[in-house]
Formats: C-alpha cells, sequence, structure tokens
C-alpha cells in the first residue's frame, strides 16, 4: 500500500504509513480517503493544499502552562514565534513504516522572517555557536553580510543537502533574479540528528516536501512536539522535537516581541532541570541510553530567535549568543558531541533593505539591549520545555523507542519542590 505525506500545519497533522489509515481531524473519514489517495495519485495535490488552507479541528498539544510549570516574563498572545509580526512557520512531518521494515520518523520545518517577503526582502542577522558539532550552512553569509535571505530550514542531519538544493530551487522558481542577472542563493539550513528512531540513511526527505513546508508556513498557532524537522529528535533521553515560546517587552515605552523557535535533540537525563527543579536526577526511567557505558551528551539543538526590535547585525550576535543561556537553564552542559548553533533576526528596518545605494537603518542603543537578552533566555527555556510537553511516546528504526517526558510525575515534583504555578 502506498504512504503518503502532507505538511502539519497550525496544529494539524496528517500523517500516514503503509500499515494504518492517515489521521487527518475530526468530521473526515480517513480509511475512504486513504483509499481514494492510493487509487488516485493526483489527490495526494489536492489533500496537500486541503491541509494547508484547512483550519484545523484538531485538539492541540499541551503545553508547560497548561501543566503549571512557571516561567518568568510575560508570553506574547500566542506565546510562540509567530507573535513577532510577519514571521510564519510551516512544516512537513513524515512518519512512515516501510515494508523493507525501515521506520520513517522526520520532517522539515521552515521560518520565514517576512512570510512571502522574505525572497526579496531580507532581515539584519547575526548568530552564535555555543558547540559546532553540527550544522547550518548560510552562517559565513550571514557573518560577512550582516543578512539573512530566505527562509531558515530545519530537518535532519543527511538531509540537509536536499533541503539546501530544494529551497535554492524555490526561490529561483519564485524570485527574481538580482541585479546581475544571476538567482544567487546561499540558504540558511540546520539539521539535529535524528538516526536513533529514523532510517535517517535512508534519505526520505525529499524536495516536494520543502517545498510543501516553505509553501505552507503562515502565521498563527505552531505545532509542537513530534512534528517537521523534530519528529524524530529526543532530548535529555525523553521523546522532543519542535517547541516555541515568546515574550512581550517594553523598551522606552514602546513594545516589542522575542519569539524563539528550537528543534531540540541534546542532553542527557541527569542533568535535566526544569523551573530549577532537578527532574532528572528523579526521573530515571525509561532513559534511552541506560545500556550505554557513556552518559555523553551527543545530540544538538538549533535555536532560532526572531524579534521585531530594531537591532543591527552585531546586536542580533549579542542576542543569539544569549540562547545558550536559555539552554543552561535546562542543565545543558554543550557536551563534546552536541551541535548547539543559533541564529536570531530582526524584522525592523524593511525599508533599509531597498535599493538604494545609501540606506539608513534605526536601532536601539546597546544600554537598552538588557531587556531583550532576558526574554530571549526565557523564551528558549520554555520552548524547550514545550517541546517536551507536547512530545509523544515513539517507536521508529530498529525496534528502537523514546518516552515521552511523563506529565503527572513532572506536575509531582512541581508540587514537591512548592514550584507549580495555576496551569492556564
Amino acid at each position: 500500500m502506498d504512504s503518503m505525506w502532507v505538511p502539519s500545519v497550525a496544529g494539524d497533522i496528517i500523517n500516514a504509513d503503509s500499515m494504518a489509515a492517515p489521521t487527518i481531524g475530526a468530521g473526515c473519514d480517513a480509511d475512504e480517503v486513504f483509499r481514494l489517495i492510493t487509487g488516485f495519485p493526483t489527490l495526494r495535490i489536492i489533500l496537500t493544499l486541503f491541509a494547508v488552507f484547512a483550519t484545523s479541528a484538531s485538539v492541540a498539544e499541551p503545553r508547560a502552562r497548561d501543566l503549571g510549570v512557571p516561567f518568568e516574563g510575560s508570553p506574547g498572545p500566542l506565546n510562540a514565534i509567530t507573535d513577532v509580526a510577519g514571521v510564519t512557520v510551516g512544516q512537513t512531518t513524515l512518519i512512515e513504516d516501510l515494508a523493507s521494515g525501515h521506520k520513517v520518523r522526520t520532517g522539515v520545518t521552515a521560518i520565514l522572517p517576512r512570510g512571502r517577503n522574505s525572497i526579496l526582502t531580507p532581515v539584519f542577522a547575526g548568530s552564535a555557536v555555543l558547540n559546532g558539532a553540527g550544522e547550518m550552512t548560510g552562517r559565513a553569509w550571514i557573518e560577512e553580510s550582516g543578512m539573512l535571505e530566505g527562509p531558515v530550514m530545519l530537518t535532519n542531519t543527511h538531509s540537509v543537502g536536499t533541503v539546501h538544493e530544494a529551497t535554492i530551487a524555490w526561490r529561483v522558481r519564485h524570485g527574481n533574479a538580482d541585479a546581475a542577472g544571476y538567482w544567487w542563493s546561499t540558504p540558511v539550513v540546520a539539521e539535529t540528528w535524528d538516526g536513533y528512531l529514523n532510517d535517517v540513511n535512508g534519505f526520505h526527505v525529499r524536495p516536494e516536501h520543502v517545498n510543501a513546508a516553505i509553501d505552507g508556513a503562515k502565521g498563527g498557532p505552531v505545532a509542537e512536539g513530534n512534528v517537521g524537522g523534530g519528529t524524530g529528535m529526543t532530548c535529555h533521553e525523553y521523546k522532543c522535537g519542535t517547541g516555541t515560546a515568546s515574550r512581550r517587552v517594553d523598551i522606552e515605552g514602546k513594545a516589542h516581541m522575542v519569539g524563539v523557535l528550537v528543534q531540540a535533540n541534546y542532553g542527557t537525563r541527569s542533568s535535566l532541570r526544569i523551573a530549577g527543579m532537578p527532574v532528572g536526577q528523579r526521573l530515571q526511567e525509561n532513559r534511552i541510553r541506560s545500556e550505554s557505558p557513556s552518559d555523553g551528551d551527543n545530540g544538538s539543538i538549533i535555536i532560532v530567535v526572531a524579534t521585531d526590535a530594531p537591532l543591527l547585525p552585531h546586536q542580533l550576535d549579542r542576542i543569539a549568543r544569549r540562547a545558550g543561556m536559555g539552554l543552561a537553564r535546562m542543565g545543558s552542559f554543550a557536551g563534546d558531541g552536541s551541535g548547539d548553533i543559533f541564529v536570531a533576526f530582526s524584522t525592523a528596518n524593511a525599508k533599509a533593505m531597498g535599493g538604494d545605494r545609501v540606506l539608513g537603518a534605526e536601532f536601539l542603543e546597546n544600554g537598552l539591549l538588557d531587556t531583550l537578552f532576558e526574554a530571549t533566555v526565557q523564551a528558549t527555556e520554555e520552548a524547550i520545555v514545550n517541546s517536551m510537553i507536547a512530545a509523544g511516546d515513539m517507536e521508529g528504526e530498529g525496534g528502537r523507542s523514546a518516552k515521552a517526558l511523563p506529565h503527572d510525575a513532572l506536575v509531582g515534583l512541581l508540587k514537591t519542590y512548592g514550584r507549580a504555578s495555576t496551569p492556564r
């Protein structure tokens, strides 16, 4: 039986594999739709478009605040990176059991800083590397130019090449040539390793999956957990994946937003801390590395920080570095085998990206950045916890499995340590 994929949008996840019909939300006959798809391949396109534009009828996964996990700072209305006006997110989720016995547990996440306008109008950007056992293409050009051109793409380690090429092809199809007549492009594609649960050497991410993630990017709520590039990821030896959060700040009487999206796949169990509690030391069951003599940190995390505050590239480098402090709050020590790479961008100063030879840009005085630094740390911490709370148990390649962080046990520890807040 054929399999199919479609992007996950606004919390709606549509997956199918060779063993079962897809789950497509309330009010739909999944078995009938699946028969139609396998009998008429062209209907895949129709269903993909339906997934992109339809309003989700499914129930969103719980988030950390739903369980009473306390956090500092004031989140935006969605508590997501899309609280930064203009930022859109699209995700393609691939979950498939192949006839060969291999398991596909992977996907693609696309973050467009200016939505569709990202094609022609770059953003000021900066980046930082806490530990370099990973990859983020295009970072050298960010350092050189101070600009991010096009989307930020997240996927698994062995699909970087496919995603990179497909993103360039998408840019050629949808944008205009530059002044020299070329469609020059060096996209940002970042990765984490999902080979524990995913058939990573099967190279299952294809150009159409990249196109669907970019074309399906939209504002609004962002699906978390086992979705997009985070589908097959684990962190602190629990199932993990994609997570997001935001903070609203006031600077000189003006409101600004900081949003964070993470693809989390790092950390040891014993080091895990949530809301300052040594959670990992208290919850030792179902460790995925318990059979290994080494308790090293061999995972990675990609952190994307967005803000509408007017900042210059060197200031965004400083913002990106602060993402590492949010990671440290979770107990990460950025182990030798961990790729911890961060990118930050500002959606302000769109007019400064015009075609004039002499341009002007607004920016905050350095002494005003502390509020943004703190917001970045807070939102990064919460985005990582959200990625764990939203994730569910998953079985994958080679019969391996990863269990989700047990919500009841976490709530119990919050109460034991006097850290529980009122669930929102």
